[in-house]
């Protein structure tokens, strides 16, 4: 499974660790990723998905999935968001 979030764009970050001798050793920060599942009133469906903890309060505060994948551009998102927006946009359209 991939570690960076679709949505948000959140993905593992790198740096060191520096010991009070000032010696560095590498490590690694991983993003918050959790499993949540949405309720899509266009789709009539409920979507689970693999997201970061930042996009599950963003998506909370925008109003729900639907609203924030409407108000996102599409260079913002990622391949699982892109295909849900169009899949949304067909079905509000048709």
């Amino acid at each position: 499974m991939s570690r960076r979030c679709d949505f948000s764009g959140r993905a593992v970050q790198t740096g060191n660790n520096v010991s009070h001798s000032n010696r560095r050793t590498r490590r690694r920060w991983l993003p918050n990723m959790q499993v949540a599942s949405f309720d899509s009133e266009i789709l009539g469906r409920r979507i689970r998905l693999r997201l970061a903890v930042r996009a599950i309060r963003t998506i909370e505060y925008k109003g729900g999935l639907d609203a924030f994948l409407l108000g996102t551009a599409n260079r913002d998102l990622g391949e699982t968001a892109l295909k849900l927006k169009r899949e949304i946009l067909a079905v509000q359209q048709g």
